[in-house]
């Protein structure tokens, strides 16, 4: 029996307090180019403002959504420190095609002043270099202006028919084991 479910995931939607602040991030720190942007009511069903932006050539990759009518507060750096409200999301991420795409990357976001709030990291419980934990690939978080938490990683493991985790390299790693098949 063959189960239906979606073939990908392919965007997100994220509500920032200052659009052209956002923009401007996006668009300078992690290279993103602009597709469209729509005024708050343009579309009688739609009361807030969206920005398209894309990476490749895809209409889009991530969505901006600003509404003018509320009232932003800041959110804390860490998420561990957000101790009240509602559930939120912890991160999101962008994944570099190579070990030298995700350095370029990192070096442009250390350029721009991005806040780093955690790594490099290798996330690894096989690696020698790992922290512990799981996922197996090498990884950086930075904030956006709002404080949105963002993973830039490369070499993350695949699956193989066994279970076993498979290195970007190739390499079965050995004591990895996946749930479900």
């Amino acid at each position: 029996m063959t189960t239906i479910k979606p073939a990908r995931m392919q965007h997100i939607a994220l509500e920032v307090s200052d659009m052209d602040k956002s923009i401007a991030f996006y668009r300078e720190v992690l290279g993103f180019k602009l597709t469209e942007r729509h005024s708050a009511g343009e579309v009688p069903a739609i009361p807030v403002e969206l920005t398209f932006l894309r990476l490749g050539e895809q209409h889009h990759d991530l969505v901006l959504v600003h509404n003018p009518k509320k009232t932003y507060r800041s959110k804390p750096t860490r998420p561990e420190d957000d101790l009240e409200g509602i559930a939120s999301f912890h991160h999101f991420a962008f994944e570099c095609d190579t070990r030298e795409d995700w350095m370029a990357v990192f070096d442009k976001v250390a350029a721009n002043g991005a806040p780093v709030v955690r790594g490099p990291v290798v996330h690894s419980f096989v690696d020698p270099r790992g922290d512990g934990s799981w996922g197996e690939n090498e990884a950086v978080y930075i904030l956006d202006p709002d404080g949105h938490r963002i993973e830039i990683f490369c070499n993350l493991a695949n699956i193989g028919s066994d279970g076993t985790h498979i290195s970007a390299d190739g390499a079965r790693m050995e004591g990895t084991t996946t749930a479900e098949l």
